[in-house]
């Protein structure tokens, strides 16, 4: 039976707000996809930006099988003890050598952790849609991304992204908003596999991202009022309930890698399947890499 643990990226302040609104944490959604996804799985649930959070060490990860990292709207370039935490805890998954995956803030942890560097994306936002996202020519046949049409969208928002990579990391994706969109990176006895978009939610609950969001969406200038971002929010909502409707795929201009569950969640499904092979708890060797 396999032992997760989840990090949600999230302060008690924001998991609560999240709750009210979307029903769940962002480890609490995190959860409940693996539990779809493995049935059979443990998983544990930790908040590293908390103030009385425990500390843990490397030996404290190697029992589990694989740790997962949230979204949240951390800004991982502030120099907060929120922020300095989370870090920690990232430094010391990938002294573990655990294999470790993220999404969003989740990749901006792991990517800062390493060495790389994140910044608050100039006058522009992603947000409900990622579009165009295309394999670059390290991620064509990578395990990660097996199965992804040449071509895919993606459930997404963000205001920051990954200006920097660390060494040892490999660009596997990109679209024409925002350059880092999938990455590999190897650091310590880690690895790393993260996402900007968001694989693990639900459709519903982008739609109550875009809302809890609004003002910033129509300050980016993505909407000229909130009852714009209201629309597109009840659109997307309307996809979750009946993601085969032609209809409404194309009202919102996406296909099947975008509105099926089970597609959309192509990056983590590869994710559990490669977990023998990225484990480097019992060795110290790295990995053989797919051919750039």
């Amino acid at each position: 039976m396999p032992h997760f643990l989840i990090a949600d990226s999230e302060t008690l302040t924001e998991r609560e707000a999240r709750r009210a609104q979307a029903g769940k944490s962002s480890g609490e959604t995190y959860s409940v996809t693996l539990k779809q996804l493995s049935p059979d799985c443990a998983i544990d649930i930790v908040q590293p930006a908390d103030d009385d959070a425990r500390t843990f060490l490397p030996d404290d990860i190697t029992r589990y099988d694989a740790v997962f990292l949230t979204g949240s709207p951390l800004h991982v370039y502030d120099d907060t003890p929120e922020v300095r935490r989370q870090l920690a805890f990232m430094r010391a998954v990938f002294a573990s050598g655990t294999p470790s995956f993220g999404s969003c803030a989740g990749l901006q942890i792991a990517v800062t952790a390493a060495g790389g560097r994140v910044r608050k994306m100039p006058e522009r936002m992603e947000a409900g849609i990622s579009r165009r996202i295309v394999a670059t020519k390290a991620g064509q046949g990578h395990p990660m991304l097996a199965g992804r049409a040449d071509t895919w969208d993606a459930p997404a928002i963000h205001g920051d992204e990954v200006e920097e990579l660390p060494e040892g990391a490999r660009l596997l994706a990109t679209n024409p908003v925002t350059r880092v969109q999938a990455v590999e990176i190897r650091h310590d006895r880690g690895v790393f596999w993260g996402v900007q978009y968001h694989p693990e939610l639900a459709l519903g609950e982008i739609a109550v991202a875009l809302q809890r969001q609004a003002d910033d969406l129509v300050t980016a200038g993505l909407a000229e009022s909130r009852d714009d971002v209201d629309t597109r929010a009840d659109q997307i909502a309307a996809l979750h309930r009946k993601p085969d409707e032609r209809a409404l795929r194309w009202l919102l201009g996406v296909d099947g890698e975008f509105a099926d569950e089970d597609r959309r969640r192509r990056e983590i499904v590869n994710f559990l399947a490669e977990l023998s092979a990225l484990d480097r708890r019992r060795k110290d060797s790295a990995v053989p890499s797919p051919a750039a």
